[in-house]
């Protein structure tokens, strides 16, 4: 029988007669060659301190990213002004630009980005001039990024060009029959896109809608959360819009922009009614108005009726010396009288006041505390 040594000196041997990486053996297919080619040993890995950025502290080259919000918040206002600064060069609000040519992919169509881009054209015409003579390019179409053939249409198109920024705007209109909710789908069109980048060169930005549930990020699957390097969020306070980075690969994840929207006056059409768009400009940052569902407001209500009613102070170092509180079963029997739940069983409205409750802290709007609850102040 074999003991422990002699494996081991079987197991030194072998080590040793192995090749160095980089070595390709004859009967290894070219896709192994390749893989041994880029096998780096630890002592030679050094630290990256100068990254390749088209935005600093915003947006890598060759990377994936993500631009989300609701609908009509603007995002196709911000992506352009993020576009045409890259592609002058110009710093962008603030922000260090190592730019070159844009590719835009505009496959919402109508002649909506093309008064974006006259409004800019209008009260910036110096930015419209470096981005027209650096390599601005519209392309108004719909492109199928989700099935075979218009990723490769796309990268043969652009041969011979070297863009380093390709917005798809928005990624709904470039599912072609896909649908963006399951991860086959959602994962084939990831794959088109990272086709492109590795082709191109380029930054890949991506335009999406916000699901449901904003707090969850952008609509659909999970697939493209996990596959882009940055997220970045628009969201809407008054007049006033927040882009907020939301996730970076590689980067901190603290950047915000904030900004408005001017109007900006194109001319009369032929029933002689003003034609506008708009143009970015640079705000204050603002805070955010806490958003509550349909359940959320009906409990507000309803807490706000029984206040009107029940209210009473509550003495004690946990509860608040000017406002008034009310007993937890007097508010939820109030949301009761409110239909807070569609259902007519106990269950169902207990289940429907809990869970509205246990929101409105979380969010904190309101605060309980030995069973009474209060509003927070606003």
């Amino acid at each position: 029988m074999r003991d422990f040594s002699d494996l081991e000196r079987e197991m030194q041997r072998a080590r040793a007669e192995r090749p160095a990486p980089g070595y390709i053996l004859p009967s290894l297919s070219a896709r192994a060659g390749d893989l041994a080619t880029k096998l780096r040993p630890l002592s030679s890995v050094r630290p990256v301190l100068n990254n390749k950025y088209l935005i600093k502290g915003w947006l890598d080259r060759g990377a994936f990213s993500v631009t989300y919000g609701e609908s009509n918040v603007g995002k196709t206002f911000f992506a352009l002004d993020l576009s045409l600064h890259i592609a002058a060069s110009h710093d962008w609000h603030g922000c260090k630009v190592d730019g070159g040519s844009v590719v835009y992919v505009a496959g919402e169509g109508g002649s909506g980005v093309l008064n974006r881009i006259e409004a800019v054209k209008r009260e910036h015409p110096d930015l419209i001039a470096a981005a027209s003579e650096n390599g601005f390019s519209l392309l108004p179409t719909v492109l199928d990024l989700c099935g075979i053939g218009d990723a490769g249409a796309l990268i043969e198109a652009l041969r011979g060009a070297v863009p380093v920024l390709i917005v798809v705007d928005t990624l709904a209109r470039a599912m072609g029959a896909g649908d963006e909710n399951t991860a086959t789908d959602m994962g084939a069109f990831v794959r088109n896109i990272d086709a492109i980048r590795e082709a191109t060169g380029a930054h890949v930005m991506v335009i999406h809608h916000s699901g449901k549930d904003a707090s969850k990020g952008a609509r659909g699957s999970s697939a493209l959360r996990g596959a882009v390097d940055t997220e970045i969020e628009l969201t809407r306070t008054d007049n006033v819009v927040m882009a907020e980075t939301r996730k970076q690969r590689d980067m901190p994840c603290d950047k915000v922009f904030a900004y408005t929207l001017r109007s900006v006056f194109l001319g009369n059409d032929v029933d002689g009614d003003a034609v506008t768009s708009a143009v970015v400009e640079q705000a204050e940052a603002v805070s955010k108005k806490i958003r509550v569902s349909g359940q959320q407001k009906i409990a507000l209500q309803a807490l706000a009726d029984a206040m009107a009613h029940h209210g009473e102070k509550k003495h004690g170092d946990m509860f608040p010396q000017t406002r008034q509180c009310v007993p937890l079963v007097v508010w939820r029997d109030y949301c009761d009288r409110h239909s807070l739940s569609g259902g007519e069983g106990e269950s169902t409205r207990r289940t429907a006041f809990h869970k509205a409750k246990n929101a409105l802290q979380e969010k904190g709007i309101v605060r309980v505390v030995d069973d009474f609850a209060w509003r927070c102040e606003e």
